[in-house]
């Protein structure tokens, strides 16, 4: 009996052992928010992330979607991340910069000319580095960064055909420095509130003027308190979806993969989504008698060029355009 007990002691602590050293990794939730409305293409590619991250996984990643800024502003959900609550969203790319410079050039004025340029250099190993930087940095990790939202026009309350046009003009945008200083070359006094409290305020007339992509100029109904829309494209909208570095690193590596290759195809899902509906949320702008013009680019893209100078992104700019091959 005394070698059979013996063995059994040894099997136990062995096992003992194991479950020490291997690390377990029990059902994980992601907490996920947008201040964009459910059927906007953000908003459908998070459901269907969330549906096939939850099929893939077999439940052991679970995904909340938080439409509408349930859970706050982007700004304010970053913020929740970074001091640790299960919180992820889609963010601009900019917002981000405060811990890592590099990755303004995201939102740089009149760089990329089409989705598939962003996509490409959204996956390129000299990207990808910058969000792993990220996450030292912050505690913010970054899914995918090709979540595409649609080209930036003015939204404003006269006509606009020139810079000179938006002197003394107070538009609100994203409080990041490469959308600030954008703003401002493009001639507009930049005015960051939260995208929850445009609508208002332009109906008060707190702000004069806006800048959105055609689909959140439909969902957020910005057609009624406003009568031009001018199509700069001055930025192309390219986000990316992150979550918080403590909740992510409850989930198994085998997982990881998975998520973050959903989030990539889903991307790739919400940007098509938003290319195909960008048309006909314009038609429809303009069929509630919202002034649709075209413009002359030139003369807003020389006023913007001095922002990569002044925002030191020359070298990043580089890199883009290699990644690019052009």
């Amino acid at each position: 009996m005394k070698p059979t007990i013996k063995a059994l002691g040894l099997c136990i602590a062995v096992v003992a052992g194991l479950s020490v050293s291997i690390p377990s990794f029990a059902a994980t939730t992601l907490r996920i928010g947008t201040v964009l409305a459910p059927d906007d293409p953000m908003g459908q590619g998070l459901d269907k992330f969330k549906a096939e991250v939850e099929a893939a996984t077999k439940g052991e990643v679970k995904v909340q979607i938080f439409h509408n800024s349930q859970l706050g502003d982007t700004t304010e959900m970053i913020d929740q991340a970074r001091a640790g609550a299960n919180v992820g969203t889609i963010t601009d790319v900019a917002r981000l910069s405060s811990f890592v410079p590099s990755l303004a050039i995201m939102s740089a004025p009149f760089l990329f000319d089409t989705y598939e340029q962003a996509d490409k250099f959204a996956i390129s190993k000299e990207y990808l580095a910058w969000g792993d930087e990220l996450k030292e940095k912050s505690g913010i990790v970054m899914l995918a960064s090709n979540w595409y939202q649609g080209a930036r026009h003015a939204l404003t309350q006269k006509p606009i055909k020139v810079p000179a046009d938006l002197a003394g003009v107070r538009m609100r945008t994203i409080g990041a420095p490469i959308w600030i200083e954008t703003i401002r070359a493009m001639g507009a006094e930049p005015t960051p509130i939260a995208w929850g409290e445009v609508y208002s305020a332009l109906q008060l007339g707190s702000i004069d003027a806006a800048e959105a992509q055609p689909t959140a100029i439909w969902g957020a109904k910005l057609y009624e308190v406003i009568k031009h829309v001018t199509e700069t494209g001055h930025i192309q909208l390219v986000t990316a979806l992150v979550v918080g570095a403590e909740t992510w690193d409850k989930i198994s590596a085998e997982n990881k993969k998975i998520v973050r290759d959903l989030a990539v195809e889903n991307g790739r899902f919400a940007s098509n989504l938003t290319i195909s509906l960008g048309d006909e949320a314009m038609a429809k702008v303009a069929k509630s008698g919202v002034m649709i013009s075209e413009v002359d680019l030139a003369p807003f893209k020389k006023a913007v060029a001095g922002v990569y100078g002044l925002l030191k992104l020359e070298g990043e700019a580089a890199i883009v355009n290699k990644v690019l091959g052009r």
